[in-house]
């Protein structure tokens, strides 16, 4: 199986989205000349080129490709070479309109943006067969080719027709059986019951809730049908070049793909991150999305294939990187175990609907600073390729549980709090773990968990049977397990567990009734004994041989258990503060026998550990001073560093140990 170490070739990969066609051919030169001088070694290429490879329908227009291919080959450029599938051409829609996914009220999303396309269409899967089967006949042999980037930011949905028939293999798939299939729906509620499948729909706009599992089915056929489509050009281009990797680029913590489920079928695991500048919390975010990429590369080097050099295009007010921003992101990237640093894109759109996104070669062109500014990011990023290329991050010994399953049954109209959005709760507990200055990692709660010291649970509302097991069978064999609320509520099919939390949960936690759960308003929180919880709060009863940690002060649940804890099992009824989950955290973490990179870290400084460096990343503005014990360099700047070192404003060193 073709790996990122098969393109990377001991050094970092640094570029971006490379999109030609929108500029005339006299450019390339000055292109390659200054992706030169910035010290790009990879481009991605042809991501939204469908329409200029087949301007009709059948006709193939690749001329252009192969003077750019051979162009960046003599300038010692790899390329990451993209299908198309993402975004078809106008004359595919028009031509034939059950190519053009439909929304849950039937609505057509047509072409003119891109994404437009249904996934269970038998005409677009053939067409963009076709194309993929083109390309791989045409470039595999290429010397430029390192890599192969399928399709786009896999995001779509489709209500569709042909995704209703699917839809309805899938469930015949997976059921077997209509009876098994309602009983797993619970269709006697609301007279639901399905007497043939065709009778079966997506859960299309109705008039009151939808059945949450049939929508949470629906979920799982969808990721499952985007990953048909993934795999179908991924064999097509493994077949012509089984030694070349393959990739597709994760959109960061979305919902719409089972995460794991996809990264299991990748060479190279890729994903997009676009921070925003002006969030304080922007660089745990980013610290979120690198810790997740690299559990789903199974702990080995992954791609950032997109960022921005500067601004994005689409939130409501679109702030640049303030300077030196972008450089401490990067590195924070790399620090956290990627070996490619890439951008959408190479040169910033003078037309189109991301004309205001940001580029590596900006509007101000390369005497402007985002330019600038990206040079010195390609010059260090060599430095630093033979020292860092292919080695492992150090020390993650916390294990974050994450699971789109849960994630998705928890997110179902009918559930108790709007306020308790999954996505905001997990991103909570790991701010926790990085204000600690603990590393984490992400596990799937039916993974080996038995490497790791500490597991946190921020939240599961489903487990599966195999789940649960594996999580008693972790804290017996002596590890040490957080669980935050509303966890092991419903099994696979979200139906609530007797008790409304399994049984082995609460023997393995020492609750012996969950009497009520007690949701918060948004700006609502409950008093607890040293601190304030927020969300949500539960009426728990604790077993006899179970420790209440901290109780409820005042109101209806003065007294019940905030946090609990039974040998080293912990459940969390509710959501400290940040200044309460931290603390705690930290303290069960070193019990547990967890150690930060760095003891005595200034505010607003990170370290990590790749390999045999140390990373320390500084994401204030004024001047620290971080005592670092030893003598060491820095890889950076060559300077030697004895016992400290000052960190400016988004200051950055790496250090390694002198002999």
């Amino acid at each position: 199986m073709p790996q990122l170490s098969d393109a990377t070739r001991g050094r970092i990969l640094f570029g971006g989205d490379y999109n030609p066609e929108q500029w005339p051919e006299e450019l390339w030169q000055e292109d390659v000349r200054l992706m030169k001088e910035a010290g790009v070694n990879s481009v991605t290429v042809g991501v939204f080129s469908w329409a200029k490879f087949e301007p009709t329908p059948g006709a193939r227009e690749f001329g252009w490709l192969d003077r750019l291919m051979d162009l960046l080959h003599e300038n010692g450029i790899g390329v990451v070479l993209a299908t198309p599938t993402s975004s078809p051409p106008p004359w595919m829609g028009r031509l034939h309109p059950e190519t053009l996914p439909r929304d849950a009220d039937g609505r057509v999303e047509w072409w003119g943006g891109r994404q437009h396309f249904a996934h269970s269409s038998a005409v677009y899967r053939s067409h963009a067969a076709a194309i993929t089967e083109d390309l791989a006949a045409r470039y595999g042999g290429h010397p430029a080719l390192t890599m192969w980037h399928i399709n786009n930011e896999y995001c779509t949905y489709d209500w569709g027709d042909e995704a209703a028939a699917a839809f309805r293999r899938w469930l015949q798939d997976r059921y077997g059986t209509l009876d098994a299939l309602n009983t797993a729906w619970g269709t006697a509620f609301w007279s639901q019951g399905y007497d043939d499948w065709e009778g079966i729909l997506p859960p299309r706009h109705a008039h009151y809730m939808n059945n949450p599992t049939q929508v949470l089915d629906f979920k799982r056929f969808t990721s499952d049908a985007l990953l048909e489509c993934y795999l179908a050009e991924r064999d097509i281009v493994a077949r012509h070049t089984p030694h070349i990797p393959v990739t597709t680029n994760f959109m960061p913590f979305w919902q719409g793909q089972d995460g794991w489920a996809w990264a299991e079928r990748e060479d190279i695991v890729s994903v997009d991150i676009y921070p925003d500048p002006r969030d304080p919390l922007g660089a745990q975010y980013g610290a979120l999305i690198h810790d997740l990429t690299r559990s789903q590369a199974r702990g080995g080097p992954w791609t950032v294939m997109e960022q921005a050099a500067g601004p994005v295009n689409w939130r409501g007010v679109n702030h640049p990187k303030p300077r030196g921003l972008n450089r401490l992101w990067s590195l924070q990237a790399v620090a956290r175990g990627a070996d490619a640093v890439c951008y959408f894109q190479w040169r910033q759109s003078r037309q189109g609907a991301e004309k205001f996104h940001s580029g590596m070669v900006s509007h101000a062109g390369e005497r402007g600073r985002t330019f600038q500014e990206v040079k010195r990011i390609g010059a260090e990023l060599a430095l630093l390729s033979g020292k860092v290329a292919d080695t492992r991050v150090v020390g993650a010994d916390v294990a974050v549980l994450l699971d789109w399953n849960a994630w998705w049954a928890s997110q179902q109209d009918g559930r108790l709090s709007c306020e308790v959005d999954h996505q905001s709760v997990v991103r909570a507990w790991h701010r926790a773990l990085w204000e600690a200055d603990i590393t984490a990692s992400f596990a799937h709660p039916e993974h080996d968990l038995s490497a790791y010291k500490l597991v946190v649970v921020p939240q599961l509302y489903l487990l599966t049977d195999r789940a649960i097991d594996n999580l008693v069978g972790y804290v017996r064999g002596g590890g040490t397990l957080v669980s935050g609320f509303l966890t092991g509520v419903a099994d696979q099919d979200d139906r609530v567990r007797p008790g409304g939390m399994d049984e082995r949960l609460r023997a393995l936690f020492g609750i012996r009734t969950l009497h009520e759960w007690w949701p918060l308003d948004a700006d609502e929180k409950v008093e607890a004994e040293g601190f304030r919880g927020t969300l949500w709060s539960e009426e728990i009863e604790a077993a006899d041989d179970t420790y209440v940690v901290v109780p409820y002060k005042g109101g209806e649940l003065d007294g019940f258990p905030a946090v609990l804890r039974k040998g080293r099992a912990w459940y969390l009824s509710t959501l400290p503060e940040p200044e309460a989950l931290w603390p705690l955290l930290a303290g069960i973490a070193e019990d547990a026998g967890v150690r930060p990179p760095l003891d005595h870290l200034p505010a607003d400084v990170e370290a990590v550990r790749r390999g045999e460096l140390l990373f320390l990343l500084h994401h204030g503005r004024d001047t620290v001073t971080v005592p670092v014990p030893g003598r060491h360099r820095d890889l950076l700047t060559g300077e030697d560093v004895v016992d400290a070192v000052e960190l400016g404003r988004y200051g950055v060193v790496v250090l390694e140990a002198a002999p």
